[in-house]
């Protein structure tokens, strides 16, 4: 029998059968795992199984292909952040985002403990523009990944080093002054914390981070496939630009 027992983050819960659940979680050392929850959908366990607690996950199948049946034990409660539009929407994203690219048990420790950051840093930050850098490495990260990196080192021109201030939509390299002069309206800004430049960005850094992040992702990891994960993408950057405003 395949076993799991592990801290997991809870990303994803779909309701199977008449009270059960199917849970997706992320572990660090399993990476996203899917289990089958008995009364997953009961009075006790819904409070449980709220994407981005986190519980003491275990996990058992007869074999590896196999679904297995899960238990959980709540850890860390986060749905009292949920009564608040901008964390719930952002806990909505960057959990489904997870549960919806990441493919099952494939250790991702690094997304796991960025991901980690990013839930601590929406219960605890003392504003939007704090958590929401976070939110913005996360992506960055996952789409390093999953293999789609943007190079934001050097120029993809000219290969220079410094001056570094925009992105090529097109090649997710960074570009510098001199080489986008003419063609600035085509590309991205480059906030300099993506480059671990600016360890306090401004929201307009991190909405200006946000679109970046966002354009990658919908091109080369979602793909156009999942409207709706996207529309719920859209909701949270439209409210973090209405904060702003």
């Amino acid at each position: 029998m395949a076993s799991l027992t592990a801290d997991a983050i809870v990303c994803a819960v779909r309701a199977h059968g008449e009270h059960g659940a199917i849970l997706r979680a992320l572990t660090r050392e399993a990476g996203l795992v899917a289990g089958y929850v008995r009364g997953g959908r009961s009075r006790r366990l819904r409070p449980i199984l709220i994407p981005g607690n986190l519980v003491a996950l275990d996990l058992r199948a007869r074999t590896e292909e196999q679904l297995g049946g899960a238990t959980v034990e709540l850890l860390q409660s986060r749905a009292p952040l949920l009564a608040e539009p901008l964390a719930a929407s952002s806990i909505d994203w960057a959990t489904s985002l997870t549960a919806a690219t990441l493919p099952e048990s494939q250790p991702y420790p690094a997304l796991h403990a960025a991901l980690s950051a990013v839930l601590d840093a929406i219960g605890v930050a003392a504003s939007a523009r704090q958590w929401a850098a976070a939110l913005a490495r996360y992506e960055l990260l996952l789409l390093a990944e999953l293999g789609f990196g943007l190079d934001l080192e050097q120029c993809v021109v000219t290969g220079a080093l410094d001056d570094l201030a925009f992105v090529s939509p097109k090649s997710g390299g960074a570009v510098s002054i001199g080489a986008a002069q003419g063609y600035e309206g085509r590309l991205f800004r480059l906030p300099p914390f993506l480059r671990g430049v600016d360890a306090s960005p401004s929201m307009t850094d991190v909405l200006d981070a946000l679109t970046v992040t966002g354009h990658f992702l919908a091109r080369d990891v979602l793909d156009g496939r999942n409207r709706d994960l996207l529309t719920v993408r859209e909701r949270l950057v439209d409210r973090l630009g209405r904060a702003v405003a």
